[in-house]
């Protein structure tokens, strides 16, 4: 089990949620963070400190964003699991569902 980033975060990426990571398994893409599914402790820590409410546990993921489970899965894919998102920095590309979306609204 892990820790999923939802729609809200699209576009937004707040960060806040990195910053509380202590297992550094936020990886940041071109418009959306992901938790890296093997790599989360399922600690939970990250899931409060989001503004937007975008972070729920996988079995929390309310219906209407079911779809980011495996979408922020796929986001790794190619990447493995490099053992940490500090040493990646920003990496230029984004989970296929999060790369089809249009612009999002943030607020911001």
């Amino acid at each position: 089990m892990t820790y999923v980033i939802a729609q809200p975060c699209v576009d937004l990426k707040d960060r806040a949620c990195v910053e509380e990571c202590p297992v550094d398994c936020i990886y940041e893409g071109s418009r959306s963070l992901y938790i890296h599914p093997d790599e989360c402790v399922d600690c939970g820590a990250c899931e409060p400190v989001c503004p937007v409410e975008a972070i729920y546990y996988e079995d929390d993921v309310p219906a209407q964003w079911a779809d980011y489970t495996t979408d922020n899965a796929a986001f790794f894919d190619d990447l493995g699991s490099p053992g940490g998102a500090a040493k990646l920095g920003a990496i230029s590309k984004d989970a296929p569902l999060v790369a089809s979306l249009p612009p999002q609204e943030t607020g911001h």
